[in-house]
């Protein structure tokens, strides 16, 4: 089965991601679309495996394979926890419903780390424009503060949410490059601080509930061996024929 066949026919969970769903889109923005497939079982049964991502088949489109989309959520991976979050859902089936209904099981208070690591590597990112250019690159600065609020807000309330609502005028102000970076460095060191105050006191549990996404996937997997597939025959004509096991 071609990758692009897994997206088109498999899609389980379809959103919009990037500026569009933070609430920071302008004109000239794309439209990043990601989403969630479900491989049939019976392909994993072969030595060859179905992929854990495709890219495409349309432009700006990404989307996982469901166990390792469950994976990366359990993780904790920023991008993956905000996907799950988009107000923006293009698609969804039972199955990807069932997924989102799963949204509060896989955070936990290890968005603390992650967060704050992929923050503080865009961020040298940012001091090293500075040093090399006299100046950052202003969208990115714009994403790292949206990413930063954002993290603080999860830590201090449990909740996700990643429109940036009242905040859009402020944050497209540092893209346009209207606010001194001295003033956009103090509040990327502030809104830091404030979110390791927030994981002290943080009502996240400490760790995801991995059983409970764990026995979701279990059950999805045997749904889907249960259904019938063309390469099914295949396999019942060797076993009629004998020639399974006996070698």
């Amino acid at each position: 089965m071609e990758p692009e066949t897994l997206v088109r026919d498999h899609t389980i969970y379809a959103c919009v991601m990037g500026s569009r769903a933070f609430g920071l889109a302008t004109e000239d923005s794309d439209t990043d679309r990601r989403g969630v497939f479900l491989a049939p079982t019976p392909l994993f049964w072969r030595f060859e495996k179905p992929p854990t991502h495709v890219e495409g088949p349309a432009p700006e489109q990404f989307s996982w394979e469901l166990e390792r989309f469950c994976e990366l959520a359990l993780r904790a991976n920023p991008n993956i926890l905000e996907c799950l979050h988009s107000p923006l859902v293009e698609s969804v089936d039972d199955t990807g419903r069932e997924l989102l209904a799963l949204r509060e099981a896989f955070l936990s208070r290890r968005v603390h780390e992650t967060f704050t690591r992929y923050a503080h590597g865009q961020r040298r990112k940012l001091d090293a424009d500075v040093r090399t250019h006299g100046a950052p690159r202003w969208k990115h600065a714009m994403h790292l503060l949206r990413l930063l609020t954002s993290a603080r807000d999860l830590l201090r309330t449990g909740v996700l949410t990643i429109d940036v609502g009242d905040r859009r005028e402020p944050l497209l102000a540092v893209k346009r490059g209207e606010v001194p970076w001295p003033e956009v460095e103090a509040r990327m060191n502030r809104l830091v601080a404030e979110g390791d105050e927030a994981a002290a006191g943080s009502p996240l549990p400490a760790e995801p509930d991995r059983r409970r996404v764990e026995d979701f996937l279990v059950r999805v997997r045997r749904t889907s061996a249960l259904q019938p597939y063309p390469y099914d025959e295949v396999m019942q004509g060797v076993v009629r024929g004998g020639s399974l096991g006996q070698h």
